[in-house]
């Protein structure tokens, strides 16, 4: 009869370590979790906002390597931001933006082609500026949602404008190649946004969603995070759309 030890695991590895994050919209929601689930996976992180003081605030708690106070959809304040950064990236993730809601035939024309081609518009200008600063293998990823899925009342231009996105990502990603390219499809996310789009009709649509998902409750953006580190690690995905939505587009 012999004894013997179990062998030790190897301790888990970071797995952003030594690599760098950009988040154009970091200072809340999505962005903000997304650049603490990057630090804490040994990424450094640079985030930018529009507002200073809330930019400031989340730079200081993550320990940011750099933040930069400015509009993304100045093009610009982005070309001079992307410029300025003096060293290889590894990833860019863009959550400036938010879904606009309303019945189509109150918007004028200017508005309809805001909301229809704003985000498509950001993710080439960023693209455009960041490529040439972005390791190969590195992701640029964008956020857009579920919302195209399904036409209802008071979505307005949204659904159009989410429907835009999986294609263009998918071309781009041919493009910017062996740069990566993919975006998350999410639902409902609760997010400080989302608090405001819905005011005091908060409680209620979470309480909806509670007891009709089939994961039985309500997504955060800690869950989009955890998604959003595993396509930056994860170097055999590209030109890819990833729902996370808890199941709601089924129900």
């Amino acid at each position: 009869m012999t004894s013997g030890t179990s062998p030790v695991p190897e301790p888990r590895q970071p797995e952003l370590l030594g690599q760098s994050v950009v988040v154009i919209g970091g200072t809340g929601g999505i962005g903000l979790e997304t650049a603490r689930r990057a630090r804490a996976e040994g990424a450094d992180v640079i985030l930018t906002g529009r507002d200073p003081d809330r930019l400031e605030q989340a730079a200081r708690e993550l320990g940011a390597q750099r933040a930069a106070a400015f509009d993304a959809n100045d093009t610009t304040s982005l070309q001079g931001f992307f410029q300025d950064l003096s060293t290889p990236i590894d990833h860019v993730m863009v959550t400036a933006g938010g879904p606009h809601y309303g019945p189509l035939l109150e918007m004028d024309s200017d508005q309809v082609r805001r909301k229809l081609s704003g985000h498509v518009v950001l993710g080439l200008e960023v693209a455009r500026n960041a490529a040439s600063k972005m390791r190969p293998g590195g992701t640029l990823l964008f956020m857009g949602g579920t919302g195209g899925r399904r036409v209802g009342h008071g979505l307005g231009i949204a659904s159009a404008a989410t429907a835009a996105l999986p294609p263009f990502t998918a071309a781009l990603a041919l493009e910017l190649a062996p740069v990566r390219v993919n975006l998350i499809a999410a639902g409902f996310v609760d997010t400080p946004l989302s608090a405001s789009l819905l005011g005091d009709r908060l409680e209620d649509r979470r309480a909806e969603l509670r007891a009709t998902l089939p994961i039985g409750r309500v997504v955060g953006p800690a869950d989009v995070a955890a998604l959003a580190v595993h396509i930056m690690s994860n170097t055999a995905l590209t030109g890819a759309t990833y729902d996370i939505d808890g199941g709601q587009q089924f129900v």
